[in-house]
């Protein structure tokens, strides 16, 4: 069951609304002996949370499915980074992580039962109840937690507001509909996006040419540190195609070393390749302001969009500290 990307919240009695975790999706089932984990592309990620294959067995139900997601606690929130660091080819290092950064698994919807085979074609509306007595008889005092859910469009709009430390929005789901594998139709999620101002201390040229020329497919991001060096945090790829070659112009009037003087781009990765290594270094001269949804471990996680150009401000003042806020405490949400 997937969720399409909306701007607001839906309102009406045939809606539920829930947290949006920011962790990994993960189909939960057990037969007798045997714990399957899998992610939303199929993989099999029982090897990389051992402690939750641990934890399964030991239920007194030895017959379910559950849809949940798999999180790593990290002071009041949770930590998509070291949840990243589980995912190793290394049996002994993800044996290690298990015990230092033990991993949570926060349920949201029970699709199978030893008793009810087919939950899942039954509407949202019975599946949340029976869900809610599963976890009473079998999740207290486990590394299982039940997710939140609410009918009430206000407290959805908290949920929005205060997310943050690992809640990244909020879910809207159809309390009228069996679960829908597969499709979109009977989930929402809206997230809660910010925005930052970022020296352009560099940029990539496109793959695609215009009129034969090349031009800028993304600009490389920094921010200042207090020692006053400037950290490459991301990128922005969102430049519309028609104000590509005259950006092109201003960019390369503008090419110099050292671009970025902390941590640059294309250093080692898994992900990199040869042309995604190539960039050109700027002077810090350009301001832009940028709209994300994510950062964590001084970057942010996806790509950003850009919301305006900033001329008014000097680049010394794009600093790591304008991203730091109260910090949001998810943990408080679950039972």
């Amino acid at each position: 069951m997937e969720a399409r990307s909306v701007d607001g919240i839906p309102r009406g009695r045939e809606w539920q609304y829930e947290p949006k975790w920011d962790g990994f999706r993960c189909l939960l089932s057990r037969e007798g002996g045997n714990v399957d984990l899998r992610s939303k592309s199929g993989e099999d990620l029982a090897r990389y949370f051992p402690e939750i294959v641990a934890a399964a067995l030991k239920l007194k139900a030895d017959r379910f499915t559950l849809d949940g997601e798999i999180v790593v606690p990290q002071g009041k929130g949770f930590s998509f980074d070291a949840l990243l660091q589980r995912i190793h080819p290394a049996a002994s290092r993800v044996k290690k992580l298990a015990q230092e950064t033990p991993a949570l698994y926060l349920v949201f919807d029970l699709l199978a039962t030893a008793g009810d085979k087919q939950l899942a074609k039954a509407p949202l509306s019975e599946r949340r109840p029976a869900l809610e007595a599963f976890a009473k008889s079998h999740l207290k005092g486990s590394i299982f937690r039940l997710s939140p859910a609410t009918a009430s469009y206000a407290t959805a709009g908290k949920w929005l507001a205060q997310s943050g430390g690992g809640s990244d929005g909020v879910i809207a789901k159809r309390v009228d509909l069996a679960y829908q594998a597969g499709n979109r139709d009977g989930m929402q999620k809206i997230k809660k996006f910010c925005s930052a101002d970022c020296v352009v201390g560099g940029f990539r040229y496109a793959t695609n040419k215009i009129a034969g020329r090349n031009v800028v497919g993304s600009l490389l991001l920094g921010l200042y540190d207090d020692d006053g060096l400037l950290h490459h945090v991301g990128f922005t790829s969102a430049i519309k195609a028609q104000e590509k070659p005259d950006l092109t112009d201003r960019l390369e009037a503008l090419i110099g070393e050292p671009g970025f003087t902390g941590n640059a781009p294309g250093g080692p990765s898994r992900w990199s390749t040869e042309r995604s290594a190539k960039w050109c270094p700027l002077k810090p001269k350009l301001v832009i302001e940028v709209c994300y949804d994510h950062f964590s471990g001084e970057r942010f996680r996806h790509g950003t969009s850009i919301l305006r150009w900033r001329p008014d401000k000097a680049p010394r003042q794009c600093r790591f500290e304008q991203l730091k806020q109260k910090l949001a405490n998810p943990m408080k949400l679950l039972k």
